[in-house]
């Protein structure tokens, strides 16, 4: 049993730009899914205290088509809202980062229920990332999205822009408006209504060490839009020692009871010694918050750093906490929802938890640098101490031909313990690493394993490190490979844009394309 106390982050690991709705006693999470397969996880809670898995939004291509997207690309900022007995889901697929560009479509889609059916998407815009849905108090609906700019010499956050939706017509209609440019660095737009103010919620600065969220308001939905004279509501870009950072792009919610309380997205760093790097990336948090007497909105604690512990709705009380699983024995005809694939569904083309019962069967298909068709399915780390442990059946007969145990960043960036074939030796077991687009075998010489009936590989993270060993048997492990640097696989390392969090998972290829089958027994992520 835990008290009625919420302890950050609620969401941990990969659960970046949350948004936030609550329907009767329901509480929903959503937050962001980049270029993971199925789209938006969403989370459940009828306290704001326990959270669990309920489903994703985007599980069909119809609604999500990743293939080719850029890493770090695909779905960003999702916007979940609740009004006229339906949800409503706004989220846009970005196709290009890294350059002047940002290919960006917007989509909203409908539902009876967060488990759906869900509707056929609408396009919307692509005249930029993070837009919301705002429903009026009139019945009038809103979208709002900031503007961005590929110009040289123009700032590209142009500012935040207003266009009425028409669900009718199944379009936005008349012009869209500008209704605030500031000088700093404003994304993530969310518009509430209260006591005779519109008030536009902004994330500021970037969604790194300086980030953090702005309040504005006006008396008209068009503007003008004053800023918070306090400044920001919730920042921690002051204080680098603070042990939740990078903490901004958030939404509000209102319990029963009246009081508010706001989700936001944080990030955890482990030291290194280039400095602090975030491996679990982007976490959802909740922080209480409170409305002044002149109408501005506040942390309850009185300042505007997040707190990993804060009181809890009144109504929430004791609970029982869950254990969550740690070994799935593949015994289930569909992957777990907490298994997510790359850019692209898990279907019987290339996966299969039928084909040899209680095994995961994956066909190999193209390499880890590809943006289409790769055979991997991964989970989130959630902790930088933790051991991940599979056992592998895999008979390859070429060196084009690999599987195995992977620690995954994007595909410029992560490590693989791998099996494969060489010429005169049979199975060998190895490390590959590719750094930030640079592909190295970090072995000085593979091992010999061909006489192996199973190959048990593990995985274990101590913070910064990252170090890989393999057995037989389960019983006698060698370690194999040097010991890593778990740190390149966060948001702070390389030179590209990165915006996802670290994965561990098992993964196969065929590059001569004849598909050979990698199976796995079981596997296991333990804290």
């Amino acid at each position: 049993m835990t008290s009625g106390r919420i302890h950050n982050p609620v969401l941990p690991g990969f659960h970046p730009d949350p948004s936030v709705v609550r329907v009767g006693v329901d509480y929903y999470l959503a937050t962001s899914s980049f270029e993971w397969f199925p789209g938006i996880p969403v989370h459940r809670s009828t306290d704001l205290v326990t959270w669990e898995p309920a489903g994703h939004l985007l599980d069909r291509t119809e609604l999500l088509d990743l293939r080719g997207v850029a890493d770090s690309a695909g779905v960003w900022a999702p916007s979940l809202s609740h009004r006229d007995g339906r949800f409503w889901l706004v989220y846009g697929i970005v196709s290009t980062v890294g350059s002047p560009y940002k290919d960006v479509d917007n989509y909203l889609i409908t539902a009876p229920a967060i488990d759906g059916p869900w509707s056929e998407p609408v396009f919307l815009n692509s005249s930029g990332f993070d837009a919301s849905l705002f429903h009026d108090d009139d019945g009038r609906k809103w979208l709002v999205n900031l503007q961005w700019d590929h110009r040289e010499r123009r700032p590209s956050f142009a500012g935040i822009v207003l266009q009425e939706y028409d669900h009718g017509e199944r379009a936005l209609i008349g012009e869209p408006r500008t209704v605030l440019r500031h000088d700093e660095l404003i994304e993530g737009p969310n518009l509430y209504r209260r006591d005779g103010w519109y008030y536009l919620m902004l994330a500021e600065g970037g969604t790194g060490w300086n980030h953090g969220i702005l309040m504005t308001r006006s008396r008209s939905l068009t503007g003008p839009y004053e800023l918070d004279p306090h400044g920001s509501l919730l920042t921690t870009r002051d204080t680098p020692d603070w042990p939740l950072l990078k903490a901004g792009h958030g939404e509000l919610v209102e319990t029963p009871d009246g009081a508010w309380y706001l989700a936001h997205l944080a990030s955890r760093p482990v030291a290194t010694p280039a400095g602090p790097r975030c491996v679990l990336g982007r976490e959802t948090c909740l922080q209480r918050v409170e409305w002044t007497a002149d109408g501005w909105l506040r942390l309850a604690h009185g300042d505007d750093k997040p707190r990993s512990e804060v009181p809890a709705p009144r109504s929430a009380g004791a609970h029982v906490h869950r254990t969550p699983q740690v070994r799935d024995d593949f015994d289930a005809p569909v992957l777990d929802a907490r298994w997510s694939t790359l850019r692209v569904p898990g279907d019987a083309s290339w996966l299969s938890l039928t084909e040899r019962p209680g095994w995961l069967r994956l066909r190999g298909r193209q390499s880890l640098h590809s943006h289409f068709e790769q055979s991997l399915v991964a989970r989130r780390l959630t902790a930088v101490r933790c051991e991940a442990t599979t056992v592998l059946d895999f008979r390859p007969s070429h060196f084009a031909q690999l599987a195995g145990l992977i620690c995954w960043y994007d595909t410029t960036t992560h490590y693989y313990l791998r099996v494969t074939h060489t010429e005169g030796r049979g199975r060998v077991l190895g490390v590959v690493l590719s750094d930030d687009g640079t592909y190295r075998e970090l072995a000085d010489d593979d091992v010999d394993i061909d006489d192996w009936p199973l190959i048990h590989l593990r995985a274990r993270f101590d913070e910064a490190e990252l170090r890989f060993s393999a057995s037989p048997d389960g019983i006698a492990w060698q370690p194999v490979g040097p010991l890593l640097d778990a740190s390149k696989l966060s948001d702070d390392y390389g030179d590209r844009l990165r915006f996802t969090g670290a994965f561990v998972g098992v993964c196969a290829q065929d590059l001569g394309g004849t598909r050979v089958q990698a199976d796995f027994d079981w596997f296991e992520l333990r804290d």
